[in-house]
């Protein structure tokens, strides 16, 4: 048999051996060859200026990419060597030379690495089209499937492919040529030695990167850039530092408590526990650090579409909403050249004025999370009030003589709908007579009041002052980015004039969510199938260690539900130790970035609370399929027959 054959023959069984491994690389290349599509997609680059910075952010993400599937080859292969060392050394024993096993071993992981390459590049094409359907449907364009093959994408992902096997393997090489026989032969069984013996310094080691956990957390939770990567930093070594002495803490514990030792499978359990962890310290500190960037980049980018989304949502009930303030250009210039380019449905003409008094803002002040942006209650006569629903195709309301209504953003309306106080407007007075929440254009500075906004007989502002001149209008047709752009360029008093334009604010906010979002829904996903294929592939490892035990106890009377018990158990342990402390971390992380945003925006499904499920279910779904395919593995193959 030649080398290739032999090397072909390997990768064939490798696969076989490490599928959970093969599978986590088809669906790396897979999801590198569909985000390298994004970038050389001429259709998608030019639906907006703003997608010109998709690119540069899928580059970005894919450097971190490249270093971590790196990561990942390297740590599978020198695995794979060394539970194959004492092969390696019968092939050295039998007359091969080093450079030879090193070439054979080098040419099984690229076959292995080469039709991962190729069935992730096919499969690809499915994932980038499904990207290519969300982008375009966040434009609003209706998509239609067309099958094609990008070369240049292609190529982009061989080059990542290459760079990953080059970084992966040179190491390994090297190791292999300068290995004895005796060194291959015995490799397997060198283990990671205690991090830390002495029992004085794991406990303060342990004190230490509590303390330093908790520090970072509340860091990370300002909204100060250096104190949060001071807060990264301190992250990171309270992970190293608690599994390093947590590691050798486990036997100790045992040690000085021998009678909870031999409760139940205790024993077991945990002596297998505490030889992972001694094996594994590092790795696992790797891999919980891992879990806390994908929670935080997830959490992250469901925040940062939650602020885009609602913020563009709230901006552009209408089609075209224009705000002048006294200093700021007429608002006929504007309309001139609207009437004249812009086919449209329904436009009108309004003022909002100054109230009396601000005892409403005050009152909203004091109870709501609020920013003030006037020293005054801003009031809008009835008939403009009506006429606008009637444009947005909101229901009639009515308002009784002597009665006032108040239109908020829903975050205020139970508080609002609490008020009961009578205000004044224009020397009369009026009784609270309803409140409304629709979108209604109060996100705004400039828009119909900040927040909330009071509506009353139109006689009772005829001596108010105006505090800004308003136009609004429905379109025939959406507004193109040619019409829109030579709107933004009559706009030349920027710090007087507000100029809302629905389809730009939608192209921008879509073109802003596929340059942001998705990068970090594509960090976080690989970096979850990364860190969970090397926990399965180290407990699928054991599988001829748990069956030798399981055999044993089996002889000693145990039934095969009891060792079920005890698998499950192993199982829950193992998989839930760097699952954990992450959570420590990314929960208040997530919650206070999602709470720092300006009030009335994270509403609805885009609440912190929410948004947190969301991240923690979409990680731990995934996470839950490697833990489903390791233990169905291992049940089958580790537990004795009846």
């Amino acid at each position: 048999m030649t080398l290739s054959e032999l090397s072909l023959r390997n990768a064939r069984r490798q696969a076989g051996d490490y599928l959970v491994y093969f599978v986590t690389m088809i669906m790396a290349v897979a999801l590198m060859y569909a985000f390298n599509g994004l970038i050389f997609s001429r259709e998608l680059l030019t639906l907006c200026r703003q997608m010109e910075a998709l690119p540069i952010t899928i580059v970005l993400a894919s450097i971190v990419i490249v270093c971590i599937i790196a990561w990942l080859v390297q740590y599978t292969t020198g695995f794979m060597f060394a539970r194959r060392s004492r092969e390696f050394g019968t092939y050295v024993l039998i007359g091969l030379e080093n450079n030879q096993v090193a070439r054979l071993f080098f040419l099984e992981n690229l076959a292995v690495g080469a039709a991962s390459l190729l069935l992730g590049i096919l499969s690809g094409n499915l994932i980038y089209q499904a990207l290519r359907a969300m982008i375009l449907a966040m434009f609003g364009m209706r998509y239609y499937f067309s099958f094609a093959f990008s070369l240049r994408a292609a190529a982009l992902t061989l080059f990542y492919f290459l760079l990953i096997y080059l970084l992966a393997q040179q190491k390994i090489r090297k190791r292999i040529r300068k290995m004895k026989i005796y060194d291959l032969i015995y490799f397997e069984r060198k283990n990671e030695e205690e991090m830390i013996s002495k029992s004085k310094n794991r406990r303060r080691i342990f004190s230490v990167s509590i303390v330093l956990g908790i520090a970072g957390t509340l860091l990370l939770t300002t909204r100060n850039l250096p104190l949060g990567i001071i807060g990264a930093a301190c992250v990171i070594v309270f992970l190293y530092g608690f599994f390093a002495s947590f590691s050798s803490g486990v036997p100790a514990f045992f040690d000085k408590r021998p009678h909870k030792k031999y409760q139940g499978q205790n024993l077991m359990v945990f002596r297998t526990l505490s030889a992972k962890l001694a094996t594994m310290g590092v790795v696992m500190a790797t891999i919980a650090l891992l879990f806390t960037a994908v929670q935080i980049s997830q959490g992250t980018g469901l925040i940062i579409k939650g602020i885009l989304d609602n913020r563009a949502r709230q901006s552009n009930c209408f089609d075209i909403f224009i705000a002048v303030g006294e200093k700021g250009r007429n608002v006929d210039d504007y309309r001139e050249y609207i009437e004249k380019n812009i086919p449209l449905a329904v436009s009108h003409n309004y003022f909002v004025y100054q109230g009396d008094n601000m005892q409403m803002t005050d009152y909203v002040e004091e109870n709501a999370d609020y920013y003030r942006n006037y020293d005054y209650d801003i009031v809008m006569k009835y008939s403009d009030y009506a006429i606008l629903r009637k444009m947005l195709g909101y229901s009639e309301v009515s308002l009784s003589p002597g009665k006032y209504l108040i239109h908020c953003q829903p975050y205020l309306k139970k508080l609002l709908e609490d008020y009961g106080e009578a205000v004044t407007v224009g020397g009369n007075t009026f009784y609270p007579g309803g409140v409304w929440s629709e979108d209604f254009n109060q996100y705004a500075w400039e828009g119909n009041g900040r927040g909330f906004l009071l509506i009353v007989p139109d006689e009772a502002v005829e001596n108010r002052p105006v505090v800004h001149t308003m136009y609004a209008a429905m379109t025939r047709e959406a507004v193109s980015e040619a019409q829109a752009e030579a709107l933004d360029a009559m706009n030349d008093h920027e710090e007087y004039d507000t100029l809302y334009i629905k389809t730009q604010i939608e192209r921008e906010t879509a073109a802003n969510t596929a340059a942001m979002v998705f990068p970090l829904c594509y960090l976080a996903l690989i970096l979850t199938m990364t860190a969970a294929a090397i926990l399965t592939i180290q407990q699928l490892s054991e599988a001829a260690h748990y069956r030798s035990q399981f055999v044993l106890l089996r002889k000693l009377g145990m039934d095969r539900a009891r060792m079920e018990k005890v698998l499950r158990r192993q199982f829950a342990i193992y998989y839930a130790m760097p699952a954990i402390p992450p959570l420590f971390v990314s929960i208040p992380f997530i919650l206070a970035l999602g709470g720092n945003v300006e009030p009335g925006v994270m509403v609805g499904s885009s609440r912190p609370v929410v948004i947190l499920g969301i991240t923690l279910g979409l990680f731990f779904l995934i996470y839950f399929i490697y833990i489903a395919m390791a233990y169905g593995s291992m049940r089958r193959n580790v537990l004795p027959a009846e």
